[in-house]
């Protein structure tokens, strides 16, 4: 089970819909399980490794290697470890900061996300180092997913690594999208934008990643090891669409803004052997969702894959989809599930309290589900971890405001100050599943009973 307080979840409110969206919670989680889908795709017998369509006799290869960083890293170099052993010559892992676990053959560091730290940077400084040492003949395993930016940085040597965290708090609370913002790190960065590729050459490269990016593009997800197809300039406009020129230290805009042609991330590895294996696609827990809200007895649709924009606005009209659906039965019949994936932001100026998008996300909307009975919406961070907490998101319905009035909590004040996770807390409606071993689409359910409901469990 992923969801670790769902006793008090179910403890209020509508209980059968909490039920039911934490079921589909549950199964969607697991089904996106990357130790599980590495097991799958790798497999090694007598000494022929296979991966997906690939074979490679290993009595005619050098040294093999594994290299990760994300929160997802862990669990694939779990599954490679278990399939290869002792033939896992060395690798090291960055993974987020509480995610434990021990590997025999690879090195496991633990760093801060999502802003970077000390221990990240040892830990990039490491596996380059490892990636240098890799020859002509050996194979590099990489699993890098989402998160690596935060958890492995080691910028360029005119910036320091306070300098580099500036950057990520600022981009973070800019109201970004996260391809924008990776746009810019990847051009801040030593190993980002696939330079720790050109390290790894003229080995081999094998990447196993899951997305957490909206339509699944490679150097938004692996990007150390994939060609780069942003720009110097891509990264300077995205400075200056949300006003951050004049706010990033001086060492980095003098650093985008002087770049040469020649200074480019790499746009093509010409003729150098690499595979890349998206092991899970960021929209394949909505599709489970769906597939589960079926099995419950529920009719289904996933509204987007996209979904994109500020938490509070974007949780507010998916909310109001629910009144389409009371009133005229449009998108759907209740009863009946809406799945939505993406990644929304927040927006902060200003001080702030503890919170995050999906935590954000759930409030709005429970505020436009004032007197709303029988429906029930949640938002997490597939990766179990919204925001800088360590809660994976918020579960809502119409009795979430009447608690709220009963306590004298002010859910649109909590919102403005971006406090969501204090009023989820006390209201008893934060989702609390720990590190959940995967890092694809946040995901978006919105449950809408009719009033004589009997669904399968």
């Amino acid at each position: 089970m992923y969801i670790q307080n769902r006793s008090e979840l179910v403890s209020h409110g509508y209980q059968r819909g909490r039920e039911a969206v934490i079921d589909i919670i549950e199964h969607s989680l697991q089904a996106v399980d990357p130790y599980r889908a590495t097991k799958k795709l790798v497999h090694l017998e007598g000494g022929i490794l296979t991966v997906g369509y690939l074979s490679f006799n290993l009595s005619g290869r050098g040294d093999i290697y594994l290299l990760g960083m994300g929160k997802a890293s862990f669990s694939i170099a779990k599954a490679v470890e278990e399939i290869l052993g002792d033939r896992i010559t060395e690798g090291v892992i960055i993974v987020k900061e509480g995610q434990i676990g021990d590997l025999r053959r690879v090195d496991v560091r633990e760093a801060s996300h999502p802003l970077p730290d000390s221990r990240g940077l040892e830990g990039a400084r490491e596996m380059k180092a490892i990636a240098e040492r890799a020859q002509e003949g050996d194979i590099v395993i990489c699993a890098i997913t989402g998160g690596s930016s935060a958890l492995a940085p080691l910028p360029v040597s005119t910036i320091s690594l306070e300098e580099k965290r500036k950057i990520h708090e600022l981009l973070l609370g800019s109201g970004a999208t996260i391809r924008e913002i990776n746009a810019v790190r990847k051009h801040l960065s030593d190993i980002k934008g696939g330079k720790l590729a050109l390290s790894i050459f003229p080995a081999e490269i094998i990447n196993l990643t899951v997305s957490d990016v909206t339509e699944d593009p490679l150097d938004y997800i692996t990007g150390p090891t994939v060609p780069d197809t942003s720009t110097f300039e891509d990264a300077i406009q995205v400075l200056q669409k949300y006003d951050l020129l004049g706010r990033v230290p001086e060492s980095a805009l003098d650093y985008l803004q002087k770049a040469t042609h020649e200074m480019e991330n790499p746009k093509d590895f010409g003729n150098m052997p690499v595979h890349t294996f998206v092991l899970v696609k960021s929209g394949a827990i909505c599709q489970a969702a769906s597939n589960r809200a079926e099995e419950l007895g529920f009719a289904s649709m996933i509204l987007t894959l996209c979904l994109e924009g500020e938490s509070k606005e974007t949780g507010v009209e998916f909310a109001r989809i629910a009144s389409g659906i009371r009133s005229d039965g449009r998108p759907l019949m209740p009863p009946c599930v809406v799945v939505a994936g993406g990644e929304t932001t927040v927006t902060i100026h200003g001080l702030c309290g503890e919170g995050g998008p999906n935590q954000e996300f759930a409030l709005s909307g429970a505020l436009q589900l004032d007197g709303s009975e029988k429906v029930v919406i949640a938002a997490i961070d597939s990766d179990g971890t919204d925001g800088p907490t360590d809660i994976a998101g918020g579960i809502v319905d119409s009795s979430t405001t009447k608690r709220a009035k009963e306590k004298d909590i002010d859910l649109a004040g909590y919102l403005a100050h971006h406090n969501s996770s204090a009023a989820l807390r006390e209201l008893n409606d934060a989702v609390m599943t720990g590190h959940t071993g995967t890092n694809v689409n946040d995901l978006k359910v919105m449950l809408v009973d009719s009033y004589h409901s009997n669904f399968r469990r």
